[in-house]
């Protein structure tokens, strides 16, 4: 006898298949994505130790595996806009911007990236983050050679930054990242300002020294 639901268990079946592909998926894309975090996390670490190259190997890695997670995604577009790969791409420009800026070359852009604007914008916001720590180490060594040129670049980043007035659906929360941008920046110039006046505090006691040393006429 015919019934209603004659065809019930083929609909089930074809949709147990779609689940499991797109469950497979997610799970490569998760992996993935952590692996992208991590590349790009080492990438930075080695900008700090000043080892240039490696980060930019590892960078060129983190991007061979985004395009991987890009390739898988195809047939459930979807997933693209995870958090988890939404993360992924802002490290990975968060590596590459940091790398350029020290390097003192022109900023990538997002497409050059193969990343979303907002992973974009949210990763350019942090590496603001890693140039103060960038411009706190020279200050420790008594370098502060480029501490105007990052400044003046940290605070451009965040001119830009307050200008996306946009529903943070759109922008994957860039007004957090936007408010942590203006406290580094803030924090910055306030220890740069404080460093400038101790060395010039400190040349001027020398100079003052060294004159006390010259013989008298």
């Amino acid at each position: 006898m015919k019934t209603l639901t004659g065809n019930l268990e083929s609909i089930a079946e074809e949709t147990r298949r779609y689940f499991a592909a797109k469950d497979a998926a997610r799970e490569k894309a998760l992996r993935l994505s952590r692996e992208i975090i991590r590349l790009s996390s080492q990438a930075i670490r080695a900008v700090h130790r000043q080892d240039y190259d490696h980060a930019g190997r590892l960078l060129s890695s983190a991007t061979e595996v985004l395009r991987d997670v890009s390739q898988s995604l195809k047939a459930h577009e979807d997933l693209l806009h995870s958090a988890i790969f939404h993360d992924a791409q802002k490290e990975l420009a968060e590596g590459y911007t940091t790398l350029a800026m020290v390097t003192g070359r022109p900023l990538p852009e997002p497409g050059a990236l193969e990343v979303t604007p907002a992973a974009y914008l949210n990763g350019l916001g942090e590496a603001v983050g890693e140039i103060r720590r960038y411009l706190l180490d020279g200050l420790r060594r008594g370098d502060m050679s480029r501490s105007e040129e990052l400044l003046s670049a940290m605070d451009d980043i965040y001119s830009v930054l307050i200008t996306m007035d946009f529903p943070e659906a759109l922008t994957g929360g860039l007004r957090r990242t936007t408010d942590m941008v203006r406290g580094v920046l803030e924090r910055t110039r306030g220890d740069l300002t404080m460093a400038a006046s101790q060395k010039e505090l400190e040349a001027k006691l020398q100079d003052f020294a060294n004159s006390q040393k010259r013989p008298s006429a």
